[in-house]
């Protein structure tokens, strides 16, 4: 054990230390705690922010939807071969879809929807492990809905709902009724998010193409892929092969507000509690210079004993690093502990109009942890040696003199 270090260790845990400097010192933990709690609980949110929300699209959505600026795709089952041959290893899916604006009610409630006709031998999981009810069966007459829009409409499992459409995607007239058909609830799902709860039904394809009157075409397609980097670079391809009246968007350009506000959040928070921690460490400048004050005449016995000015300085540095240590390890346990509570029980709920989900989601992350950590104990170590310096430079004479 190097003297400097045993030195150190004596002011630390000395039972005669001042009480006043105890005071400062645990005051200078408690600020370095709370600022890399803070720090790593609102990047843990952010992250889990975006990584939620992400995720949902994708079940709910895709990675890339392929639409028509004429409202119907033609000829869908050759344009799928050809959309997979385009994208190639990097498919996990393509699925496609017949969509649509209807009215859905029962004899009292009406609701404005958007009905979705998909196959169900493709693959849904994202929407089959949302089912909360009933089960994912879309069967002949079969649909699925959103647990806020089965709230709004007052119904649950095997109720009745009817639907209207527009036919040809006209105006209703004398010559050109609506179309009106039944269908059974066999499921309900909830995924959180408010514009899929409350404004999406889903039913099979052949019952929605009957129900739009399109015939054996489509909508669109949903594309899902298994390396999300390359999601850009794919969606350039498939919108200079497939000609008009192909329409190819990605999920980041659909839903631009959503990840807009996302970045947004995340730009300036890292610098605002950045400034947390950095206020939280000047704080050990002022403990340690406390603690120079109070053992100046320890210093200049030191000093006269033959201890250079490197060893005074490994002093109190040893002093900064035990703050800084200590701090940073409660401040990780606090984070640990409230962002595994959260993310356990879901104690903090949010309104899913404002906010896309129903609670706050939580991304516990061990860069996060380490970063953060790393960070801090710089600072730290960085702010240390200001009064480290000026206990150096102590003349041992006068403080002897005046002891």
């Amino acid at each position: 054990m190097s003297l400097p270090f045993f030195i150190s260790k004596k002011y630390i845990f000395s039972k005669k230390d001042s009480r006043f400097i105890n005071l400062i010192s645990t005051i200078s933990i408690i600020g370095i705690s709370l600022g890399v709690a803070t720090l790593i609980i609102t990047l843990s949110i952010l992250n889990g922010f975006e990584e939620t929300i992400t995720n949902k699209i994708v079940d709910f959505d895709s990675h890339i939807k392929i639409t028509s600026y004429k409202n119907i795709l033609p000829d869908y089952k050759g344009n799928k071969a050809k959309i997979e041959s385009l994208l190639g290893k990097y498919a996990v899916y393509v699925n496609p879809y017949a969509s649509n604006l209807v009215i859905i009610g029962t004899k009292k409630i009406k609701e404005g929807v958007s009905i979705k006709g998909i196959n169900p031998t493709d693959n849904w999981k994202g929407i089959e492990k949302s089912i909360i009810e009933g089960s994912f069966k879309i069967d002949e007459g079969k649909i699925i809905v959103g647990k806020k829009l089965s709230n709004k409409l007052q119904i649950k499992i095997n109720d009745k709902v009817t639907l209207f459409a527009l036919k040809n995607n006209e105006l209703p007239s004398p010559e050109n009724f609506p179309n009106i058909e039944s269908f059974i609830v066999s499921g309900i799902f909830e995924s959180g998010m408010a514009d899929y709860d409350d404004l999406i039904a889903y039913t099979s394809l052949k019952d929605a193409q009957k129900l739009f009157s399109i015939g054996n075409n489509i909508n669109g397609y949903d594309i899902k892929l298994n390396n999300i980097s390359k999601i850009d670079s794919l969606t350039n391809v498939l919108s200079s092969e497939l000609h008009y009246p192909h329409s190819v968007r990605s999920m980041y350009q659909i839903h631009r507000n959503i990840f807009t506000w996302i970045n947004l959040q995340k730009e300036p928070i890292p610098i605002v509690l950045g400034l947390i921690i950095i206020v939280a460490v000047i704080n050990i400048v002022g403990t340690l210079l406390m603690i120079v004050l109070e053992k100046t005449s320890s210093i200049g016995i030191l000093k006269s004993l033959g201890a250079n000015k490197k060893q005074i300085i490994s002093v109190f540095i040893y002093q900064g690093i035990f703050l800084a240590i200590t701090g940073i390890v409660i401040g990780n346990f606090l984070a640990l502990l409230l962002t595994g509570l959260q993310e356990k029980y879901n104690i903090i709920s949010l309104p899913s109009s404002i906010y896309f989900v129903t609670s706050v989601p939580i991304r516990i992350s061990l860069e996060i942890f380490l970063g953060i950590s790393i960070l801090t104990f710089l600072l730290c170590l960085l702010i240390s040696i200001i009064p480290s310096y000026i206990a150096s430079r102590i003349q041992p004479v006068a403080t002897i003199r005046f002891r």
